[in-house]
Parts: structure tokens; sequence; C-alpha cells
């Protein structure tokens, strides 16, 4: 590690962590690999991002088990101080509410092809946590991959900082993956293998998979369902209905639309001039409520002439 003391311990706000990679058959020449870390900070603040650390430069075969590990032994931080890693381009864990935003009706509203909508519905399943299992047994990443690690407290996210900055002071050599041996799925040939496995599995795991697809599809449509029936039956706060697939279907009974006319004109009071259009057809209808009370002025004059021969207005 005599060459990493000429590293500098850090680079703009980022901390360097040197990290030796072990040697393979195929390339037995030593390496090392640097690792960039520093608090995270998102232009998009959320409620974890004060004990969250940002890592730059993730060794392509990162796992969250090799996350763990680098920090809690290698780094001396106390076991279970690591809530989440959330590797670049994947998504972190979904909440519930998440999950139910996903079945709003807004998400299958709009001008949309069939195949987007499809997309949609399958990436809102996946939301909820319901899917198909993946081919492959562990996941890679490009090289020069971003991750987030969130942290129990704010003090584990400093504690791995300022231990980073003790291992840089001590020359530790840190080797990555030292002690992980047969606790993470190989990589070469038994990867792909165990991913042609994968690929085909048996009748009984697939008709599980399936059937819980569908019942959570099923589940999914029926809540749409009552969202849109629901929108098309009562009035925003402006007494517009929302205009959905399906058409409208009127209340039940007819004291209910009789109470919902009533309530639709109590909100519509004191709109009366609320709009210009209003305004010019109010206008019309005095100019015509004029014109005609005029006429029949008129006609009443003409009668009384007709009646009484000529007609002298009283002096």
């Amino acid at each position: 590690m005599a060459a990493n003391s000429t590293i500098p311990m850090k680079i703009s706000d980022y901390y360097i962590l040197p990290i030796s990679l072990p040697p393979l058959a195929s390339l037995p020449t030593p390496a090392t690999h640097y690792l960039y870390l520093r608090p995270d900070e998102p232009k998009l603040p959320t409620p974890t991002t004060p004990r969250s650390l940002f890592l730059v430069n993730v060794p392509f075969d990162a796992t969250d088990v090799h996350i763990k590990h680098l920090f809690s032994e290698q780094l001396d931080l106390p076991n279970g101080r690591i809530e989440d890693v959330v590797f670049q381009g994947t998504k972190a864990s979904t909440s519930k509410s998440e999950g139910q935003e996903a079945l709003q009706p807004q998400n299958y509203l709009g001008k949309k092809s069939k195949k987007r909508k499809r997309e949609a519905e399958v990436e809102n399943l996946e939301i909820l946590g319901v899917g198909f299992p993946s081919t492959w047994d562990r996941e890679l990443h490009k090289s020069g991959s971003t991750a987030v690690v969130v942290f129990v407290d704010r003090a584990s996210m400093e504690a791995v900082v300022k231990a980073t900055r003790r291992s840089r002071k001590e020359e530790k050599n840190i080797v990555w993956g030292q002690g992980l041996e047969g606790k993470i799925p190989a990589l070469g040939s038994a990867r792909y293998l165990t991913h042609h496995r994968l690929q085909y599995p048996d009748e009984a795991q697939m008709l599980e998979y399936v059937n819980t697809y569908m019942t959570a599809f099923a589940a999914q449509e029926s809540e749409r369902k009552k969202l849109l029936a629901r929108q098309r039956q009562e009035p925003d706060e402006d007494g517009f209905i929302t205009v959905t697939r399906g058409g409208r279907t009127g209340p039940a009974k007819q004291e209910e639309a009789q109470e919902k006319a009533e309530k639709q004109k109590e909100k519509q009071k004191g709109l009366d001039n609320f709009y210009r259009f209003q305004t010019r057809e109010k206008k019309k209808e005095r100019a015509g409520e004029l014109i005609r009370k005029f006429a029949e002025d008129k006609e009443k004059v003409r009668k009384m002439r007709e009646k009484r021969g000529r007609f002298r207005p009283e002096k």
C-alpha cells in the first residue's frame, strides 16, 4: 500500500478509499480499485438523505453483501447499522402508500398506445412486489456505477467517513470480497450455468408465479374500476364530472339525484358572473326581455286604438 500514500485523501467533496482486487487465474497481476464516497446531497432530498452515503466507481460485481461487509467488517462499523443499499439503475424499496398510488386511475388515462399501457401495468405490478423471478442469480453493474447506502442514523454514516480517513492514515490493505467466499453466487462459467437453469423453471414453480401474478392483476383491475366509477359519480371541487372511459352512470335513486342536483346548485351560487360568457348571455337576455316588453306595449296600444277609435292621451 506504499503506492497509495501518494493518492490524496480527498478530491473535491469525495473521500478516496483504495481497495485491492483479489488476483484471478486469468489475471494474476495485482490491481487497486478506488472507491469515492461522500454524504449524499441529491437535488431532491428525501427523508433518508441526511443518513445516506453516496458511492462512486462501485466495482462491477458489487452486491449489498459486499457493501455491508466492507463497512461492517473491514472498516469496523458495528453490524446492523446499514438499512439499505440502492445501486444505480435499480429501484429502492417501495412503501405501501407508493404501491397504492400505482393503482390511481390517472396512470391509465391519456392517449397511450396499447404497448405502453401494458408496460405501465407490468411496472405497477412490479412496484407492488409481484413479478416473475430473475433469470440471473446476481446483478452486475457498469464500470463507474454509483450507489447510495442508507444507514439507520446519521451517526453511523459519519462513522464510516471517519473510518475511511483512519484507514487511509493507517494504510490499511482492504481486499475486496475477502471473507465472502461461498456466501455469494460465483461468477465465470458457474454464473452462466445457473442462468441457463433459471431460464427453465419447473412447471409447479411457474404455475405458482403465474397464479400470484394474475391474482394481483385482478385485484389491481378491480380497484381501478372502483376508482373510475367513483370519479364518474362524484363532481370535483369545481363542480365538474371527470370524463372517463365506460360512460357515466347516474345515481340509482331519484332522491339521490335530487340531492346531488341541490348540492350542485349550492356550489354554483356566487359563480353567476364568474365567466365572461355568462355576462354576455345575461346582457342578451335583458335586451331580449326589453324588446319583448316593447312589442307587447305596442300591441296593447294598437288594440286600444281599434277599440276606441282615435286614441287621445290625457293632458
